[in-house]
């Protein structure tokens, strides 16, 4: 798999923390040539001096910028030429209940997680249908079933399903493999920086991190299912549990759903 990716040229939104920096520094290990994006230079700074990230291509943009989205693909074909692979993965979430949250938190992550993606995408597609790649999203399983206090998300992940999944159906015949990847629970970043009601970052995990799937674990399962050009990839038996129930008994699910997030600490269901 490794000989696989040698020198080719991978695209990584949001690649300064949680399973963004874990497929990088996969990516590098395999031999391919990395560029990331992430929205502050100091954290991009630290990724660039990290042993594990050496050559890796770094750039500022914030995804939920269509200006962004473009000079950060144009400076990635500007360095390199071509690119490969593309890995929508740079996304936000949020916990609270829709009749307390402000309308604006559900705007913010649309723009980031759905229209980030859309923006990235729009832009590295003819390199991509040049070089017969891959475009790849890090959704979720609340792309596939809505999870109490997460609207949001789960709408914004809802939509980048629906959109890649067209485009995967477009380019069925160009040579172009299109997919999403849905990790489930993965100990990362994510849950420290979901909004609260207010937008405003909340700063602690409902979840014990160390009892969920790690980042790198997750990154090497992505990295296998994009070398054998698969459609998804759905992680951990919890989450193909929660997608073949939302499929086969979704009302059965509402209720373990909604119990299941009812027991978290500080839980908005409360």
């Amino acid at each position: 798999m490794h000989q696989q990716f040698k020198d080719q040229v991978v695209v990584i939104t949001g690649g300064t923390s949680g399973i963004g920096k874990a497929l990088a520094g996969a990516w590098l290990q395999a031999g391919a040539q990395v560029a990331v994006c992430g929205r502050k230079q100091e954290t991009l700074s630290a990724l660039q001096q990290a042993p594990a990230m050496a050559g890796v291509f770094t750039y500022v943009a914030d995804v939920s910028r269509e200006a962004d989205c473009k000079a950060f693909i144009d400076a990635v074909l500007q360095q390199f030429g071509r690119i490969d692979i593309l890995v929508n993965n740079a996304g936000i979430s949020m916990r609270a209940l829709f009749k307390e949250a402000s309308v604006d938190v559900l705007k913010t992550l649309m723009d980031i997680n759905f229209w980030g993606t859309v923006y990235c995408t729009k832009y590295a597609l003819p390199a991509i249908l040049a070089a017969k790649g891959t475009i790849a999203g890090i959704s979720s399983i609340a792309g596939y079933r809505g999870l109490p206090g997460r609207t949001g998300y789960s709408a914004s992940k809802f939509a980048m399903q629906g959109f890649l999944e067209a485009l995967r159906t477009e380019n069925l015949h160009t040579g172009v493999n299109v997919m999403w990847i849905c990790p489930g629970f993965t100990a990362s970043n994510i849950r420290n920086t979901a909004l609260n009601q207010r937008g405003q970052v909340q700063g602690e995990t409902p979840l014990e991190e160390g009892r969920l799937m790690t980042a790198e674990a997750v990154a090497q399962a992505t990295l296998r299912a994009i070398a054998r050009r698969k459609r998804t990839l759905v992680l951990t038996s919890q989450g193909k549990l929660t997608v073949w129930l939302s499929r086969l008994l979704p009302g059965v699910l509402d209720g373990l759903v909604y119990n299941h997030f009812k027991k978290e600490p500080g839980s908005p269901l409360q």
